[in-house]
């Protein structure tokens, strides 16, 4: 503890000076553990390569907690826990064990994981990440832990580049951690100068709300944090996928394509993921009744068959953070993997997945909540597919991502009416054949462009009543023919000047 105050110190008087030589995207994970946590950790490991993670924290929400072993009972603040459970005096709670035995799964694929990419990080390292934080009870923040402990070091380091807290779970934890920073510092003269670098630096993406502190105290104490409230997209990617998801994407998370391309023969690691009918069972949840196989007709969620995908409502917190060529880490209101948000009416801080970030679903013909993160399912669950290879394949007998290139940039500006052309081409690690397509994103920016693609070469057409300002945003998408096949994009911005 001593040695971390002398950091602190030096970090609160020395503040923000950057060592790093080369960006990267800092993250941090909280996880209260259910089992669509853990399905979201294996899925998040195996993009462990595309940013730094910097924290794997436990913590509670109103679904999970441990209870503080004196038999005090607890019932809960949000609506429909208490409605649900009444007083507990734990719930649900699945142990602070299951991170570390996921990241011994991953150690035993990490030497080949490496063949496909060095940066895939040591098990040593991971291990060394995962800290206990806030879990007595839903909400509880009052105690300091050694994960709030954890995330306050890192908010108060010397690295200025933003650092993406995740809130699988409650926001607790977080919340504990900037309030230790709000009470050791808010009677120093530099407060005002550190309260404003700390709320440049935390992003918060959490998964609903799954307890009162965010609302209670993080949007009160620290109106200027950017959040990143994903309430409605994430459920395409979780229990209620069947009622959500396009018909055209369920085949890839049903039991014949789950099985085969995931699960089985691809190591420890998949071994361990979760799916229905598997006969697997998670300790301390007598809820998980998902992989029993007598339960599959007629289940809370309808009807399934065996190895069916049961749910990873927390990854779009992780996915926002993959670079695949959509721009959207610093621009969420532009749509990606992570899903697409709006500013908030309320809090220009604030970014939701509410009816303005709707997109057009062409299978409903209507404007889709849902849409803004489905339309990238059939990709992305390829991708993860590729990377269950990584776990047991050397590098010639495995499939990677395409880069692809627009020679005139992304950024585009023209007057209405104009036709511009794009040279759009492909790279492939693989030497596969990449099919080129190029579509408008006209929920993304302020109106939709004409467009078509005549071998490499991209027509795009501004409307003639665009006013001075609009952007118009394009997507050129290429399309590998590997097994699986793999996708990734540009983001062509054209702005009317």
């Amino acid at each position: 503890m001593k040695n971390l105050k002398l950091y602190v110190l030096w970090a609160f008087f020395f503040p923000f000076v950057s060592l790093a030589k080369d960006p990267v995207t800092r993250t941090i994970v909280t996880t209260d553990g259910e089992i669509d946590d853990v399905d979201t950790f294996i899925r998040m490991l195996l993009y462990s390569n595309e940013y730094q993670l910097e924290g794997l924290i436990y913590s509670s929400s109103m679904w999970h907690y441990k209870g503080d072993g004196k038999g005090t009972l607890f019932t809960s603040e949000m609506d429909m826990t208490q409605k649900m459970y009444g007083a507990k005096t734990s719930l649900r709670w699945p142990g602070t064990q299951w991170i570390q035995d996921l990241i011994s799964a991953y150690a035993e694929v990490h030497p080949n994981l490496r063949l496909h990419d060095r940066k895939y990080p040591s098990p040593k390292f991971l291990r060394s990440l995962v800290k206990v934080g806030n879990i007595d009870f839903e909400g509880e923040m009052d105690q300091i832990t050694e994960g709030s402990e954890w995330i306050k070091l890192k908010l108060l380091d010397q690295d200025p580049a933003p650092i993406y807290l995740q809130a699988w779970g409650g926001t607790n934890t977080i919340a504990r951690a900037l309030k230790s920073i709000e009470e050791e510092f808010v009677n120093t003269a530099n407060w005002p100068t550190l309260k404003k670098q700390i709320s440049k630096k935390a992003i918060i993406y959490t998964v609903m709300d799954q307890d009162a502190t965010f609302k209670k105290y993080i949007g009160v104490h620290w109106p200027e944090i950017r959040v990143f409230y994903n309430a409605h997209q994430f459920g395409s990617f979780a229990y209620p996928w069947k009622r959500i998801m396009p018909k055209v994407a369920q085949p890839y998370f049903e039991g014949p394509y789950m099985s085969k391309n995931i699960i089985f023969n691809h190591g420890a690691l998949l071994k361990k993921y979760y799916a229905y009918g598997d006969g697997q069972k998670q300790a301390g949840d007598e809820e998980h009744i998902h992989g029993d196989p007598t339960r599959l007709k007629n289940a809370q969620w309808g009807s399934f068959v065996p190895y069916d995908f049961i749910s990873e409502g927390d990854s779009p917190a992780f996915l926002h953070l993959v670079d695949v060529g959509l721009d959207n880490l610093n621009h969420p209101s532009y749509g990606g993997w992570g899903g697409r948000f709006a500013i908030s009416k309320d809090n220009p801080n604030r970014f939701e997945d509410n009816e303005s970030a709707s997109d057009f679903n062409p299978e409903l013909g209507k404007l889709d909540i849902n849409y803004a993160q489905t339309r990238w399912l059939i990709a992305l669950q390829e991708d993860f597919a590729a990377r269950a290879n990584w776990c047991i394949k050397p590098f010639q007998k495995a499939n990677h991502a395409p880069t692809i290139q627009v020679q005139e940039g992304t950024l585009i500006k023209t007057k209405p009416g104009q036709k511009i052309r794009l040279h759009i081409s492909a790279t492939d690690p693989d030497k596969q054949v990449v099919d080129l397509n190029i579509w408008p994103y006209p929920e993304a920016g302020d109106g939709k462009a004409s467009t078509s693609l005549h071998g490499n070469l991209a027509l795009v057409e501004i409307p003639k009543d665009a006013k001075k300002g609009q952007q118009f945003h394009v997507i050129v998408e290429g399309k590998d023919r590997g097994t699986p096949s793999l996708t990734r994009y540009r983001r062509v911005i054209i702005q009317v000047i």
